[in-house]
């Protein structure tokens, strides 16, 4: 099998397999004549039972892909909201740190779109940051949106954290 054929077939399975994940297209916007698209996807936090993030992204058309010369790359600018759609249920999520609850190549290799969640104990709130990862060089282009947690019907599956203020908030008493 020649080279550039081999390489065609390792595409289309890395994106096929790219468009797994926890998420559902919601919508397309055109932006332009040669296609290019903004592709919105709601993407369900796993752990956190009843807050839907919703996505926004570039894509890329066939048309532009050839009058840049860059095939296998979509930009890293997106947009993030999320909300509580519910009764909020979290599970097993770290107290301190972040976690990723989503991932979607945006190159052949070197560059992918993701989803963090950060628990605010100080302010009880859950901070989701859409961010773009790179290998080579890391990117400032990001996103950040806020589920506030007072005020909701919330259940933690381990025990909800110590209430109160911790060092360093500021969450007026």
């Amino acid at each position: 099998m020649h080279k550039f054929a081999r390489l065609a077939v390792f595409g289309a399975a890395v994106l096929a397999l790219a468009a797994c994940g926890n998420r559902s297209e919601v919508g397309n916007v055109g932006v332009d004549w040669t296609g290019n698209d903004i592709s919105i996807e709601a993407v369900a936090d796993p752990d956190v039972q009843g807050v839907v993030c919703h996505l926004a992204f570039f894509n890329r058309s066939f048309i532009d892909r050839i009058s840049q010369g860059n095939w296998f790359e979509d930009p890293s600018y997106s947009a993030l909201d999320c909300s509580a759609v519910g009764p909020i249920t979290v599970g097993d999520i770290p107290k301190s740190g972040s976690e990723e609850i989503f991932k979607e190549a945006r190159s052949l290799i070197w560059k992918s779109l993701r989803v963090t969640r950060i628990y605010d104990q100080a302010n009880n709130s859950l901070i989701y940051l859409a961010h773009a990862r790179e290998i080579q060089q890391g990117s400032g282009k990001m996103s950040l949106s806020v589920v506030p947690l007072n005020g909701l019907d919330v259940t933690w599956k381990n025990g909800a954290p110590a209430a109160g203020a911790v060092s360093g908030s500021v969450m007026v008493q």
